[in-house]
């Protein structure tokens, strides 16, 4: 029998992130059910945006903040290779490696803004110019750490989150789901995501939700159920990478099971 045989994941990413996810949790034995809690959007026009940042060659480092980032905003790069790029994590890694970019500059033992400032690259930036490629209303941690240490930062936002707006028929087929008890696990591998599913919830989701274990990538999204009141159980992955959530996933079934 697959290790996650019998259990239920609710995967809440967006719906063109969503699939990979999906796959791998399925090959594992699980049911993976598809529910988006937030929607991505292009949030800026690009000659607009690429007119306003001018000539590219100016930024020392033009980092990408996430695989959305990338998604678009790669072509604000017009396709030149002589640009010094910079992913927060290997999905964006991989991203522009997808789009024919080579990143210099990327994060060693983690898949976050804290893991990118630890690169040589960017400890010491006094006096350069920084791009940050990311969307609207993300953390402001990369930024306002390079700007501390001298860098001027310039922001490109090129999309926006916006919570998912289901309709009632969705929302009673998700209450079904977790009425017959088919769903165990959900994931939430943002805090923003986590906000839309806690705010979208009716008395009868909620209830679900307390039920089923909550699969996060970091304590920072673990901290913000438990503020929004949260008491479920919760499964604390590594990073939001695909492999990392279903390994960790792995190892709670393994440890429930008292294998």
């Amino acid at each position: 029998m697959l290790a996650l045989h019998g259990i239920g994941v609710l995967v809440t990413r967006p719906s063109h992130q969503a699939v990979p996810l999906c796959r791998l949790l399925e090959i594992q034995g699980a049911r993976a059910l598809r529910f988006a809690a937030i929607e991505i959007r292009p949030l800026a026009e690009r000659r607009a945006l690429a007119a306003r940042l001018g000539a590219l060659e100016r930024f020392a480092v033009i980092i990408f903040s996430s695989a959305n980032a990338v998604r678009y905003g790669a072509a604000l790069l017009e396709q030149r290779r002589d640009l010094t790029l910079a992913a927060i994590g290997p999905a964006t890694a991989r991203a522009l490696n997808q789009a024919g970019y080579r990143v210099s500059v990327s994060t060693s033992g983690g898949a976050d803004s804290e893991s990118l400032l630890t690169h040589p690259k960017l400890c010491a930036v006094a006096g350069e110019r920084i791009l940050l490629v990311k969307g609207s209303q993300g953390r402001d941690l990369l930024e306002r750490e390079l700007t501390r240490r001298g860098a001027a930062v310039t922001l490109a936002e090129v999309y926006r989150r916006e919570r998912a707006v289901p309709s009632a028929a969705e929302l009673a087929v998700l209450e079904a789901h977790f009425a017959s008890r088919e769903i165990q696990v959900i994931t939430a591998t943002s805090a923003e995501i986590a906000a839309s599913l806690l705010a979208l919830a009716t008395p009868a989701l909620r209830a679900g939700f307390e039920a089923a274990h909550w699969l996060v990538p970091s304590m920072r999204v673990s901290a913000a159920l438990r503020a929004a009141g949260l008491q479920a159980g919760l499964i604390l992955a590594p990073s939001a990478q695909d492999q990392d959530l279903v390994a960790a996933l792995l190892r709670w079934r393994a440890s429930e099971s008292g294998a």
